[in-house]
């Protein structure tokens, strides 16, 4: 059966869908959709084939949006999730539930907070064992923002997400109770670097093949957790920097993983100028530079938190998208790379998917 690949790619200014057959060689790239609007995430549902899509705009507010036909045309929902007392800035993720449970969606947001629907998005209740939390006096914005950016929904009642600024949260009963799980995380910036909240997560992703095993990419490091997040130890030794915002999973392959490293906090654009993408094959233990083809000189960009991507092919295809507007990928697992689109409005995720049959 032949497969469509489809890489959606949320912008500063809409959504575009860039399609390539299986040997992902001749892209075709859409028109803007849901235009003019900021999207901050833009994924397909495996369970149900649709693809959902989280927006703000300026005037119209934050939406969440479905495409039941791969993303050719959009519907907007008449709710979004939000706090009862509080004005909703954007919705940050929407994450799919168990896989028995079509209709169950999770939403993180800003401000910071987690909410979960199980209608498919025509009504939404916050998590408040999660939005109380008696740690989140300790959470504070952080660079721009304080809001609940991954989420991610196993099996028998786990449920992790991180807030920026406010660090991991793991539950073991379906969201009803919740503990902060930052042991072994830096947090430099605050009086008590080991303190139980107030972590600045910049992304985190659990291993479908092996959910105990998750990676995050910290505001101060690299982490990988071989408990679910009830510990973490740094894996940032032999990358070029600490800092930056995107990080990718092998799904294949639980010891693989891939972070674009930036200059610094204060910088946040790509080290010495030079786009890389970096590699682990031993679960952190070392890390090589994949970055063939990716500008190596004047590339004063950076890669944002949702702004790096595979598709779990084989080989494996990496999809990268810039702050300058371009989008880049792979179809070897990152050992050359191509420009796939350039010039478009600011990325800020990047998602890919293969559509069989749709």
């Amino acid at each position: 059966m032949s497969r469509e690949i489809a890489v959606f790619i949320g912008t500063r200014r809409g959504l575009f869908v860039a399609r390539a057959g299986p040997d992902r060689r001749d892209w075709t790239l859409s028109e803007p959709l849901l235009a003019g609007r900021e999207v901050y995430h833009a994924a397909e549902d495996p369970r149900t084939g649709w693809v959902w899509a989280c927006t703000s705009h300026r005037v119209w507010g934050a939406h969440v949006h479905r495409s039941t036909d791969g993303g050719r045309s959009w519907e907007t929902l008449e709710t979004a999730p939000h706090h009862a007392d509080t004005p909703l800035t954007a919705v940050w993720q929407i994450a799919p539930g168990p896989a028995d449970r079509p209709d169950e969606l999770w939403a993180g947001i800003e401000p910071a907070g987690l909410f979960i629907s199980r209608d498919g998005g025509a009504s939404w209740t916050g998590v408040e064992g999660l939005n109380q939390h008696p740690t989140r006096a300790q959470w504070s914005p952080a660079g721009g923002a304080l809001a609940l950016h991954s989420i991610h929904v196993g099996d028998q009642g786990r449920v992790l997400c991180a807030v920026s600024a406010g660090g991991v949260y793991r539950s073991d009963d379906g969201g009803r109770s919740w503990q902060a799980s930052n042991r072994g995380t830096r947090a430099a910036f605050l009086p008590d670097a080991a303190a139980d909240a107030g972590h600045c997560v910049h992304r985190l992703r659990v291993h479908p093949m092996r959910p105990d095993r998750v990676y995050q990419q910290n505001h101060c490091g690299v982490y990988r957790s071989d408990d679910a997040g009830a510990s973490w130890v740094e894996i940032t030794a032999s990358l070029p920097s600490e800092f930056g915002y995107a990080l990718a999973l092998d799904p294949r392959d639980p010891d693989a993983a891939f972070v674009v490293p930036e200059a610094s906090s204060h910088m946040r654009t790509a080290v010495d100028g030079r786009l890389r993408v970096y590699e682990t094959r031993d679960a952190g233990a070392s890390w090589r530079s994949r970055s063939h083809g990716l500008p190596q000189s004047n590339a004063w960009v950076s890669i944002l938190r949702d702004g790096l991507a595979t598709d779990g092919l084989d080989p494996l295809g990496l999809y990268l998208g810039t702050s300058g507007g371009h989008l880049f990928a792979s179809a070897d697992g990152g050992a050359e790379w191509s420009m796939v689109a350039a010039f478009l409005p600011r990325i800020l995720t990047v998602s890919a998917t293969h559509l069989s049959g749709r």
